[in-house]
């Protein structure tokens, strides 16, 4: 055993307690439970010193070639070792959960093992954000218990979609019915051009498919081009003010202007809420940036108080 695994060996709760600015946060995993009680304030000093919350790029490896996707394309991929100290490390300093992504985060070569990790080891809640096509039944069966939340990316529906991932959307439903199985599922869902005429189809699926939220990415621009445009946007709006489905909507920061959104803890924000590492191994703000700090042998709270220092 790993002294990393060592110093991990403890951390088997389900419930993780978080201290910040906004009082302090108790949430439960397995139930998805968030409790603040905002009524204490505690010293700074005492503050978790982690975001609340990290994605993860495992791989810029992609098996797929989406026109609006932001993932560097150069091949890149996070040492396990190193990557299971960081787990460590951010569930040791007030971190809540991960989300492992990419690239497409089953083509990472360690996936279950860093599953199984992170929720055995640590007390993390474990996400993933995947294009689905990899989630066969044997690897489902790996995975559960191990991954508390999966995010598809469904941008349109049927021939948009294939039109799009160069999938067969059948082939996509199928995957989400056998997912729900082992986990609560989200829908990520670009909106630009192409596939705002296909929304209230999409959320006529999630209905069906009893999707927990629905998760709306304005398009953007990738390399200085693209993005959703502006009459794009309008509609998307209109949409948003319109909308009384049952799934709950909720929408990317980066790209929410005009649009309603809800954030429960507005006294923790910026570097306190999230943070993003890349497939180089660069902690960022977030998963847009082109910069940031690189993670060093000292590893990633470090790089956190430079990050934040440079901010």
């Amino acid at each position: 055993m790993t002294t990393v695994d060592k110093f991990a060996s403890n951390a088997h709760s389900h419930l993780k307690v978080r201290v910040g600015s906004a009082g302090i946060h108790f949430f439960n995993r397995i139930t998805g439970m968030n409790l603040l009680v905002d009524e204490i304030q505690l010293p700074s000093s005492k503050w978790s010193v982690a975001p609340r919350q990290v994605s993860i790029a495992l791989t810029n490896a992609c098996d797929l070639a989406c026109a609006h996707c932001y993932a560097p394309k150069h091949p890149a991929v996070l040492d396990f070792e190193q990557l299971k100290a960081w787990l460590v490390a951010l569930d040791l300093n007030g971190c809540i959960g991960v989300g492992f992504g990419g690239g497409e985060p089953t083509l990472y070569p360690h996936f279950t093992e860093l599953c199984s990790y992170t929720a055995k080891k640590t007390g993390l809640a474990v996400s993933m954000t995947t294009h689905a096509h990899h989630l066969s039944d044997q690897l489902l069966e790996k995975i559960e218990g191990n991954v508390h939340f999966i995010r598809v990316s469904m941008d349109g529906v049927k021939s948009t979609y294939e039109s799009i991932r160069g999938k067969s959307f059948d082939v996509l439903t199928q995957r989400i019915k056998a997912l729900s199985k082992i986990a609560p599922f989200g829908i990520n869902f670009v909106v630009n051009s192409q596939t705002i005429t296909d929304l209230d189809k999409a959320i006529e699926l999630a209905m069906e498919l009893e999707c927990s939220e629905f998760l709306l990415l304005p398009e953007e621009a990738v390399s200085g081009a693209g993005g959703i445009d502006n009459d794009t946007y309008r509609l998307l709006q209109e949409w948003v003010a319109q909308y009384c489905g049952s799934v709950p909507l909720t929408v990317s920061e980066g790209n929410a202007d005009g649009l309603p959104t809800c954030n429960p803890l507005d006294a923790e924000m910026g570097l306190s809420a999230f943070a993003h590492i890349d497939a180089s191994g660069m902690l960022k703000l977030t998963s847009y940036d082109n910069s940031g700090v690189e993670i060093l042998e000292d590893g990633v709270i470090p790089a956190l108080h430079k990050l934040s220092r440079q901010g």
